[in-house]
């Protein structure tokens, strides 16, 4: 009797174990669009729970798919996916401004995308001059950019963007035989850019225009040589994570432009669109 009380006992026991044990779901990332970030950033993975977020994880790898082991109760009462960039090394657990993908699940899947977490880039446009404002007049005019409209002789705003969410920022780019140099990072389309009393490229008469822009004058990166010719280069704005992750341009390029091979300085030219909008993907659980 008291042995038979005693496997009672450890039956009891090892049924209330199994009871606590929390049970896990596979979670699978089919994105597409992504671009390695470094060895400085993960991407990290959320689901939206009672409306709190909950990691599935970071990875690094951008082959998918890809798939996660979570809790299968906060998987089954998820809402919604969300893709973050976040520092490697991270004391901070919640998601970081730089959310990059997201999407709401219908049923077992969520069509995740930067449209709506990011930006909707679909009715962007843009335009530029060739210009060196600061090194004087008639004075390698073809070696400057600069984002605005000179179509009416008076400066405007030329590029049409929408306002990103805290952890992005717009950054302008020529690339020049290959290489891309950057014309500075900037949130509003009708100031001076973040660097623009501070780069080295310019001229010393003066910061330019209060627009986006850069003059290529001198301290030309290696490999190239300033003052420049910009005609045959690639105009391009990125949108950018802020802190960044490279000094390369990030994957998302809304706008972009060949300058016409007879293109004349302080005429206005139109962007087209640039090679990636947006990214998307599925997370399924």
């Amino acid at each position: 009797m008291f042995f038979a009380i005693i496997a009672i006992g450890i039956l009891t026991a090892s049924c209330d174990d199994d009871d606590t044990v929390s049970k896990t779901a596979n979670l699978t990332l089919n994105l597409s669009g992504l671009e390695a970030l470094g060895n400085d950033f993960v991407y990290e993975g959320w689901i939206i729970v009672n409306g709190a977020p909950i990691s599935t994880g970071t990875f690094t790898s951008v082959t998918f798919p890809q798939s996660f082991s979570v809790d299968a109760d906060n998987l089954a009462n998820a809402t919604k996916f969300v893709l973050s960039i976040e520092p490697a090394v991270d004391s901070d657990p919640a998601p970081a401004d730089t959310k990059i993908l997201a999407g709401d699940f219908s049923g077992d899947t969520a069509n995740v995308s930067s449209n709506g977490i990011v930006a909707d880039f679909s009715t962007s446009s843009g335009k530029y001059i060739l210009a060196t404002p600061t090194n004087g007049s008639d004075n390698d005019e073809l070696s400057g950019v600069w984002f605005l409209d000179l179509s009416s002789g008076t400066p405007a705003v030329g590029l049409d963007l929408p306002v990103l969410p805290n952890g992005w920022k717009y950054e302008g780019w020529s690339v020049i035989n290959g290489t891309p140099v950057s014309s500075g990072t900037f949130t509003d389309v009708d100031d001076f850019d973040d660097n623009a009393t501070t780069t080295l490229f310019k001229g010393d008469l003066g910061d330019g225009p209060a627009f986006p822009g850069e003059d290529y004058l001198q301290n030309a990166p290696s490999g190239l040589t300033f003052p420049t010719n910009l005609r045959g280069a690639t105009i391009v704005i990125s949108v950018e994570p802020n802190p960044d992750n490279s000094p390369a341009p990030f994957t998302l390029k809304p706008l972009a432009h060949v300058v016409p091979s007879d293109a004349a300085d302080h005429v206005t030219i139109a962007m087209g669109d640039g090679p990636v909008a947006s990214l998307s993907g599925e997370v399924m659980r």
